[in-house]
């Protein structure tokens, strides 16, 4: 078994290794970034918002259109809903999503001036924004360092033997301490990029990737380098 010789890893090799599998994964997508489109902090939590059950690539068609017509906060809370649910109805839930963004924009205006916040504290207090979303603005929006806990990063967090821990907040308080925090927000986006393009949830392409000899995980999917790399994608699905 492939996991066998990490079973007496000591937390120095853990560290050392999860260090090397961060910067072999930086090297392999050296332009790795978030893959909503936004311009500013509030499209940053707006598209994050959306991004729930559906793919980003979908966000992107419907989001230009949406920020055209309800660019601020101010805007978006005062929109019609009927407008806003057209808007939005692409991305599926078009009724939660439309509530949500109601919601939030109107709490923006009322709280903050119209603001996003950048502390943690006052985004998981937004309607709607966990962690993971507030990671996601803090890291993407402010520049400040943050862990995106989304299914691909706890998926692969697992594998890699960073952690046991299915809880989110678990999660991204393990790994975190593995890694300097600067490097936080880069981390997130290695990490969801292999997921999304190499090591699925099904049939991971282990065949066809540069982490095999540091993965507890290897051997999960097809190990043929021909079977593998017919399952490599080139871009994310979501």
């Amino acid at each position: 078994m492939p996991a066998q010789k990490f079973a007496t890893e000591t937390r120095l090799g853990l560290v050392r290794r999860a260090r090397r599998i961060d910067r072999i994964l930086g090297e392999t997508y050296p332009d790795a970034k978030a893959e909503l489109d936004f311009t500013n902090p509030f499209e940053c939590l707006v598209v994050t918002v959306l991004s729930a059950q559906t793919t980003d690539k979908r966000v992107n068609l419907a989001s230009p259109a949406l920020f055209a017509a309800y660019p601020t906060a101010k805007e978006m809370a005062a929109a019609p809903r009927e407008h806003l649910e057209q808007l939005v109805g692409p991305l599926g839930f078009f009724r939660a999503k439309t509530d949500a963004l109601l919601k939030l924009s109107a709490v923006l205006v009322e709280e903050h001036d119209g603001e996003v916040p950048s502390r943690l504290e006052e985004l998981v207090k937004l309607p709607g924004v966990g962690r993971k979303t507030a990671n996601v603005v803090l890291g993407n929006a402010f520049g400040k360092p943050g862990i995106t806990v989304d299914t691909h990063f706890g998926r692969l967090s697992r594998r890699f033997g960073w952690t046991t821990e299915k809880d989110p907040v678990k999660v991204e308080h393990e790994v975190g301490a593995l890694f300097e925090k600067r490097d936080w927000t880069m981390l997130s986006h290695h990490v969801i990029w292999h997921g999304r393009r190499i090591c699925h949830a099904q049939k991971p392409a282990c065949g066809a990737c540069p982490l095999a000899k540091l993965c507890p995980a290897y051997g999960e999917g097809p190990t043929d380098p021909v079977v593998a790399a017919k399952l490599v994608r080139t871009e994310g699905r979501n």
